[in-house]
């Protein structure tokens, strides 16, 4: 050491308090990688095996799958609830309304663990679901918007856009990479079926009850629960 310099170790609770930052950064980044690639029905174990980090410390940091997608999944539900935003914010709402689903689809087939989180419900994740109601709450008023302008089918329900996304991520998940812009001919089939004039009327929608359930599913890897440190 030159003279006059001086070394002084970080005290061991901050250095502490830095790995446990660390760790949390590098699993959130491999959950990233890994949902974007296999879906949420890759497991807690297989995030850790990416991130470098033992299952205990795994569950140190997310002691639930739900947690760690809400860490995850915050920013894309932000830049969904944006395209909602977006689309409120266009002059012609039907323009606005189309451009919505467009993208949110497309969101969906760049990233399969964000086409599950649109299609499945996080109680425990608050950020997520705050987000997310923010966003229901302004495609209810974009759609009576585009009713207005005559363009949108008057029965066009708003839980018409879950069933959207489930089509989508349903799509999305069967063809991979062998057919990856299959889904943009359905979403297409599915936009040109909503503008009027209509060629006929529809079943009824699901219940809201219902439909909320379908998306409570424990589905994959049991995100809606605990997942088992085993």
């Amino acid at each position: 050491m030159a003279p006059g310099d001086q070394h002084f170790d970080a005290p061991a609770g901050q250095a502490l308090r830095s790995d446990a930052e660390r760790n949390r950064e590098r699993i959130i980044a491999a959950a990233r990688t890994v949902f974007a690639r296999d879906g949420l029905n890759a497991s807690m174990a297989s995030v850790a095996r990416e991130a470098g980090v033992g299952i205990a410390t795994m569950f140190r940091r997310f002691p639930t799958k739900a947690e760690l997608v809400d860490a995850v999944f915050i920013d894309r539900m932000n830049a969904y609830a944006d395209a909602v935003t977006a689309a409120l914010d266009d002059p012609d709402p039907w323009h606005g309304f189309v451009g919505y689903v467009e993208t949110a689809c497309a969101m969906q087939a760049a990233d399969y663990g964000f086409a599950d989180v649109l299609t499945t419900t996080f109680p425990a994740a608050k950020a997520l679901e705050r987000r997310r109601n923010e966003a229901y709450e302004g495609m209810v008023e974009l759609i009576g918007r585009a009713k207005a302008t005559g363009r949108l089918r008057e029965d066009f329900d708003p839980s018409d856009l879950v069933l959207i996304h489930m089509a989508n991520a349903g799509v999305v998940n069967a063809t991979g990479d062998a057919a990856p812009d299959a889904w943009r001919r359905v979403v297409a089939l599915l936009i040109q079926s909503f503008e009027t004039p209509v060629r006929g009327s529809l079943p009824a929608s699901p219940k809201h009850d219902a439909l909320y359930k379908a998306m409570l599913r424990p589905g994959p890897a049991g995100v809606a629960a605990p997942e088992s440190g085993a």
